[in-house]
Protein backbone atom coordinates (compact mmCIF):
# COMPACT_ATOMS: atom_id res chain seq x y z
CA UNK A 1 0.00 0.00 0.00
CA UNK A 2 1.51 3.33 -0.77
CA UNK A 3 2.42 5.70 1.69
CA UNK A 4 -0.46 8.02 3.61
CA UNK A 5 -0.60 11.46 1.99
CA UNK A 6 -3.24 12.65 4.51
CA UNK A 7 -3.11 12.32 8.30
CA UNK A 8 -5.91 13.19 10.31
CA UNK A 9 -5.54 14.56 14.04
CA UNK A 10 -8.89 15.43 15.77
CA UNK A 11 -9.67 17.93 18.32
CA UNK A 12 -11.87 16.41 21.37
CA UNK A 13 -14.79 18.58 20.17
CA UNK A 14 -14.44 17.28 16.57
CA UNK A 15 -14.28 13.94 17.75
CA UNK A 16 -17.69 14.36 20.00
CA UNK A 17 -19.27 15.83 17.51
CA UNK A 18 -18.31 12.80 14.76
CA UNK A 19 -18.96 10.59 17.32
CA UNK A 20 -22.86 12.09 17.67
CA UNK A 21 -23.12 11.69 13.67
CA UNK A 22 -22.02 8.30 14.18
CA UNK A 23 -24.34 7.03 16.51
CA UNK A 24 -27.08 8.97 14.76
CA UNK A 25 -28.11 11.26 17.16
CA UNK A 26 -27.26 13.95 14.34
CA UNK A 27 -27.35 14.40 10.72
CA UNK A 28 -28.25 11.92 8.31
CA UNK A 29 -27.41 8.16 8.37
CA UNK A 30 -25.38 8.17 5.45
CA UNK A 31 -23.07 10.64 6.80
CA UNK A 32 -22.69 7.85 9.73
CA UNK A 33 -20.58 5.39 7.66
CA UNK A 34 -17.41 8.44 6.73
CA UNK A 35 -17.84 9.51 9.96
CA UNK A 36 -16.53 6.09 11.70
CA UNK A 37 -13.64 5.81 9.04
CA UNK A 38 -12.57 9.42 10.34
CA UNK A 39 -13.16 8.17 13.90
CA UNK A 40 -11.20 4.98 12.72
CA UNK A 41 -8.20 6.93 11.11
CA UNK A 42 -7.52 9.78 13.78
CA UNK A 43 -3.92 9.56 14.70
CA UNK A 44 -4.93 11.97 17.25
CA UNK A 45 -4.04 11.52 20.97
CA UNK A 46 -7.70 10.01 21.62
CA UNK A 47 -7.89 8.12 18.39
CA UNK A 48 -7.21 4.46 17.25
CA UNK A 49 -5.31 5.38 14.44
CA UNK A 50 -5.98 2.14 12.36
CA UNK A 51 -4.64 1.01 9.55
CA UNK A 52 -6.21 1.36 6.24
CA UNK A 53 -7.26 -2.26 5.24
CA UNK A 54 -8.80 -2.47 8.84
CA UNK A 55 -10.80 0.83 8.40
CA UNK A 56 -11.92 -0.75 4.97
CA UNK A 57 -13.13 -3.80 6.63
CA UNK A 58 -14.47 -2.79 9.62
CA UNK A 59 -16.46 -0.03 7.52
CA UNK A 60 -17.09 -1.53 4.13
CA UNK A 61 -15.96 1.34 2.06
CA UNK A 62 -13.54 1.22 -0.65
CA UNK A 63 -9.45 2.39 -0.21
CA UNK A 64 -10.37 4.95 -2.59
CA UNK A 65 -12.76 6.64 -1.06
CA UNK A 66 -11.09 6.52 2.38
CA UNK A 67 -8.64 8.25 0.50
CA UNK A 68 -10.68 10.99 -0.77
CA UNK A 69 -12.00 11.36 2.75
CA UNK A 70 -8.58 11.58 4.43
CA UNK A 71 -7.68 14.48 1.78
CA UNK A 72 -11.09 16.22 1.84
CA UNK A 73 -10.81 15.82 5.75
CA UNK A 74 -7.22 17.66 5.12
CA UNK A 75 -8.60 20.29 2.84
CA UNK A 76 -12.06 21.52 4.72
CA UNK A 77 -12.28 19.82 7.62
CA UNK A 78 -13.60 16.88 9.31
CA UNK A 79 -17.54 18.16 9.60
CA UNK A 80 -17.45 20.04 5.98
CA UNK A 81 -15.93 16.11 4.66
CA UNK A 82 -18.78 15.04 5.51
CA UNK A 83 -21.13 17.34 3.27
CA UNK A 84 -21.07 17.09 -0.46
CA UNK A 85 -18.82 19.35 -2.32
CA UNK A 86 -20.88 22.06 -4.17
CA UNK A 87 -21.11 22.12 -8.02
CA UNK A 88 -18.64 24.86 -9.44
CA UNK A 89 -20.63 25.64 -12.93
CA UNK A 90 -23.39 23.84 -14.15
CA UNK A 91 -23.41 20.78 -16.37
CA UNK A 92 -24.17 23.07 -20.03
CA UNK A 93 -25.25 26.27 -19.98
CA UNK A 94 -28.66 27.03 -20.69
CA UNK A 95 -28.80 27.83 -24.73
CA UNK A 96 -32.54 28.35 -24.94
CA UNK A 97 -34.04 31.36 -23.32
CA UNK A 98 -37.76 32.36 -23.24
CA UNK A 99 -36.91 35.27 -25.69
CA UNK A 100 -35.73 32.54 -28.04
CA UNK A 101 -38.72 30.41 -27.46
CA UNK A 102 -40.48 32.95 -28.00
CA UNK A 103 -38.68 34.14 -31.59
CA UNK A 104 -39.39 30.14 -32.32
CA UNK A 105 -42.89 30.42 -31.67
CA UNK A 106 -43.37 33.44 -33.44
CA UNK A 107 -41.31 32.30 -36.98
CA UNK A 108 -43.76 29.31 -36.78
CA UNK A 109 -46.77 31.82 -37.32
CA UNK A 110 -45.63 33.05 -39.99
CA UNK A 111 -45.35 32.44 -43.90
CA UNK A 112 -42.68 30.01 -44.96
CA UNK A 113 -40.04 31.47 -46.96
CA UNK A 114 -40.22 31.33 -51.13
CA UNK A 115 -40.41 27.97 -52.61
CA UNK A 116 -41.31 26.30 -49.18
CA UNK A 117 -44.79 25.19 -48.75
CA UNK A 118 -44.28 24.99 -44.73
CA UNK A 119 -41.72 25.73 -42.44
CA UNK A 120 -39.39 22.10 -41.19
CA UNK A 121 -37.39 22.18 -38.60
CA UNK A 122 -34.32 22.59 -40.97
CA UNK A 123 -35.73 25.83 -41.91
CA UNK A 124 -36.37 27.42 -38.66
CA UNK A 125 -32.88 25.88 -37.54
CA UNK A 126 -31.10 28.00 -40.41
CA UNK A 127 -33.05 30.39 -39.89
CA UNK A 128 -32.30 31.44 -36.76
CA UNK A 129 -29.11 31.67 -37.16
CA UNK A 130 -29.35 33.33 -40.09
CA UNK A 131 -31.40 36.19 -38.40
CA UNK A 132 -29.10 36.26 -35.10
CA UNK A 133 -30.78 35.23 -32.61
CA UNK A 134 -29.02 32.22 -31.74
CA UNK A 135 -25.13 31.17 -32.20
CA UNK A 136 -26.26 27.42 -33.38
CA UNK A 137 -29.61 25.51 -32.45
CA UNK A 138 -30.13 21.78 -33.64
CA UNK A 139 -33.48 20.92 -34.96
CA UNK A 140 -34.20 18.34 -31.80
CA UNK A 141 -34.10 21.62 -29.30
CA UNK A 142 -36.50 23.46 -31.82
CA UNK A 143 -38.54 20.14 -31.74
CA UNK A 144 -38.81 20.19 -28.24
CA UNK A 145 -39.70 23.99 -28.26
CA UNK A 146 -42.49 23.33 -30.14
CA UNK A 147 -43.73 20.08 -28.83
CA UNK A 148 -44.01 22.38 -25.28
CA UNK A 149 -45.72 24.83 -27.00
CA UNK A 150 -48.21 22.38 -28.38
CA UNK A 151 -47.50 23.62 -31.88
CA UNK A 152 -47.56 21.56 -35.25
CA UNK A 153 -44.98 23.35 -37.80
CA UNK A 154 -45.71 20.82 -40.28
CA UNK A 155 -49.54 20.79 -40.32
CA UNK A 156 -52.13 22.78 -42.55
CA UNK A 157 -52.56 25.61 -39.43
CA UNK A 158 -49.03 26.55 -38.63
CA UNK A 159 -50.14 28.23 -35.49
CA UNK A 160 -49.52 27.91 -32.38
CA UNK A 161 -53.13 27.07 -30.97
CA UNK A 162 -54.64 24.05 -32.46
CA UNK A 163 -58.48 23.67 -33.41
CA UNK A 164 -61.07 22.88 -30.69
CA UNK A 165 -62.01 19.09 -31.94
CA UNK A 166 -63.65 18.55 -35.27
CA UNK A 167 -66.37 20.34 -37.07
CA UNK A 168 -70.04 19.35 -37.27
CA UNK A 169 -71.00 17.31 -39.71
Amino acid sequence: MPAKLHRIKLSEDERRQLEAIRDGKTGKSTKSIPALAMLLTDEGPHGPAMKDAAIVQATGIGLRRLGRLRQRCCEVGPLGALERKPRETPPIEIKITGEVKARITQLVCTKPPAGHSRWTLGLLAGHLVQIEVIESISRQSISTVLKKANSSPGGKRAGVSRPNGTPPS
